[in-house]
């Protein structure tokens, strides 16, 4: 009978650790689980940055290309930095949208050669990027091209 007690009493002493060990590897899991939220998070804000990114630097090059349009145009009558203008308006297709462009030219002239330098700067945002929210992703990219007449 006695053995029968004490065999009772170990089994009375160990009630608990189960349960223990089972809240551990529950916490233990959880914080595993948000650990792996933060990295696609974080994964999924450098894609966006990266396509955001992208699309500024593009319309900066398509901004520069229309103004080396209007510059030296297809007539050959060119009227210099006055015909490039202050902005460019992209057109409305995807890969502008939220995007807006504005150009600047320099003109130097030399021993009778003109040298101009157009900048491009395009600035791309989506979300909330007037309010007070944090809910905005906005982007520049600037391109500078250098042509002589």
């Amino acid at each position: 009978m006695s053995h029968k007690l004490l065999q009772c009493q170990r089994y009375s002493r160990q009630q608990g650790s189960a349960l223990v060990i089972a809240i551990f590897v529950i916490v233990l899991m959880s914080i595993l689980a948000a650990a792996l939220l933060r990295i696609g998070s974080n994964a999924d804000e450098g894609i966006n940055i990266e396509v955001w990114s992208l699309r500024a630097f593009n319309a900066a090059n398509s901004g520069a290309d229309a103004a080396l349009a209007k510059l030296f145009p297809v007539t050959g009558t060119s009227s210099g930095c006055a015909a490039v203008g202050a902005s460019w308006v992209p057109p409305d297709v995807t890969g502008f949208h939220g995007c807006r462009v504005s150009l600047s030219c320099v003109s130097q002239t030399a021993d009778d050669v003109t040298q101009y330098i157009v900048r491009s700067t395009a600035v791309c945002e989506t979300g909330n990027c007037d309010g007070a929210s944090n809910q905005c992703l906005r982007v520049n990219r600037s391109v500078e091209v250098e042509a002589r007449e």
